[in-house]
């Protein structure tokens, strides 16, 4: 995992998509919490999302046709194209693993009507020797595709060369031969020093080395919470500081990554002292009812509470926190209700076992002095959450969410909502007015986009990088396509 499988996929769609080939990218199986909610409804790891912006394509439940959302006590929740079927133990899922091909293979059947060229990505390693009877996402579909095979190994773990190696003795012997090419990724450094290594790598396991990659810092969406461990805050002395609350089952972080070239973002365990920053923000989580009581439990919920004059912004999850109380009927975490932090006046309830997926535009409603200057503005999102919240007073957008009296508490179900321009910088430029009174609004930091890679932009940079950096004719062939 955290390999850069992902981004090299992101890369070869892109680099295909310029040579004006309908592409698609594809997982069968995908674990992370962080997702995407197609224009149909249907909810797919972002990987998949992002993939398919680097290929131009609109992204689609074919692209991602399993998804595991993991909620603790070994349990995910299973999701087959795009729709939530249950929540399974591994035991549970594994004993009904046959039945998921059939999907698998709807899939890719799906895509094989649409596109010159399908770009798969495998899941963590490609050789689980324990797994390889249920390894859906790797082996059964390198058996099935009979693909040409890139592996990637991540040099910032060390023992590149071991894994690489080992994961080439240890797959099955049919699979082996489909082994084009091996990709070394995230090199700090002079790339000339591992010169000897990789020579012994290609006469050890017989396949080329494509390259080696150097460490980027691209603008586009993080695939699940490893990538948490990479993230160092910025800090500048003007800047605003944003305490993002890092839950025990933290979904969609993405949503806060657009504000991270803008501001001093930290994510804070629920363990480590809050301090003072500008802003706090209670992202979504795939337990709402269990992540409060951890953060009740380990004091956290008490040094928000503190905060008495620091804005707080919560994001599905995190708003359901924010209310009054949480009634749950065994759908989160067990029967019953528990008192919510009480910062805004809602009361939110898991009755039933549905999820609200769908993509929305919403008009700016809410007052106070965040969301007053861009009230009546139009703001894109979507949603991705089970339970129903009823708030009392003004809601923020339209009908979902709510503004506290003094409108510097806010919560929202909206995913994807730093994406929006105006709310980013109403956000960010009140942060600055507080902390910063005698400086020049002119002078605050604002961006065009928070996600480069939504115009394009990073995608380009990662296609113009891999162009750079592996042997690209060796990759065509592949493709037949000298």
């Amino acid at each position: 995992s955290h390999s850069g499988k992902s981004t090299l996929v992101a890369a070869l769609c892109r680099l295909l998509s310029d040579r004006g080939f309908r592409v698609a990218p594809f997982k069968s199986q995908n674990m992370s919490l962080n997702s995407w909610v197609t224009q149909n409804g249907s909810e797919i790891g972002i990987a998949q999302a992002v993939q398919a912006w680097a290929a131009r394509a609109e992204p689609t439940e074919f692209m991602n046709p399993i998804l595991l959302k993991p909620k603790g006590d070994r349990t995910s929740q299973v999701i087959v194209l795009g729709k939530p079927m249950a929540d399974k133990s591994a035991e549970e899922y594994y004993r009904e693993i046959d039945g998921l091909k059939g999907v698998v293979d709807r899939s890719v059947q799906e895509l094989e009507k649409d596109y010159d060229y399908i770009v798969v990505e495998g899941a963590g390693g490609a050789a689980e020797i324990n797994l390889f009877d249920r390894d859906l996402a790797n082996i059964y579909v390198a058996r099935h595709l009979q693909a040409p095979i890139i592996l990637v190994g991540d040099i910032e773990r060390g023992g590149v060369f071991a894994s690489l190696f080992g994961t080439m003795q240890l797959l099955p012997e049919d699979i082996r031969p489909l082994v084009k090419g091996l990709v070394i990724n995230k090199f700090r450094g002079d790339p000339a020093i591992l010169g000897s290594g990789l020579k012994t790598l290609e006469e050890l396991t017989g396949v080329p080395v494509l390259g080696v990659m150097p460490y980027l810092d691209l603008d586009i969406p993080s695939e699940d919470s490893v990538s948490l461990g990479d993230k160092k805050a910025r800090s500048a002395a003007d800047a605003v500081e944003i305490a993002v609350i890092r839950l025990p089952r933290i979904s969609n972080f993405t949503d806060f990554e657009p504000l991270e070239r803008q501001a001093h973002v930290r994510y804070v365990n629920l363990s480590e002292p809050l301090g003072r920053p500008d802003a706090v923000i209670i992202p979504g989580t795939k337990n709402t009812v269990s992540d409060l009581r951890e953060m009740k439990e380990k004091g956290m919920a008490d040094q928000i509470k503190s905060l008495t004059e620091t804005p707080i912004l919560g994001i599905c999850g995190g708003y359901q926190m924010l209310g009054s109380e949480i009634i749950d009927g065994g759908i989160e975490d067990t029967l019953g209700t528990m008192p919510g932090l009480g910062l805004l006046d809602a009361v939110t309830r898991f009755d039933l076992y549905e999820k609200r997926t769908v993509q929305v535009k919403k008009t700016v409603t809410g007052g106070g002095p965040i969301l007053q200057s861009i009230r009546g503005q139009n703001v894109t999102g979507y949603e991705i959450h089970m339970g129903v919240t009823s708030p009392k007073g003004q809601a923020a957008f339209g009908d979902d969410g709510a503004v506290s009296e003094s409108g510097i508490v806010i919560g929202t179900y909206l995913h994807g909502l730093f994406e929006n321009e105006n709310f980013r910088n109403a956000f960010l430029d009140f942060l600055h007015r507080r902390k910063n009174p005698g400086l020049d609004q002119s002078l605050f930091p604002k961006a065009e986009i928070g996600v480069r890679a939504a115009k394009g932009d990073g995608f380009a940079e990662l296609a113009q990088a891999t162009e750079a950096h592996l042997d690209m004719e060796k990759i065509w062939r592949m493709l037949d396509l000298d």
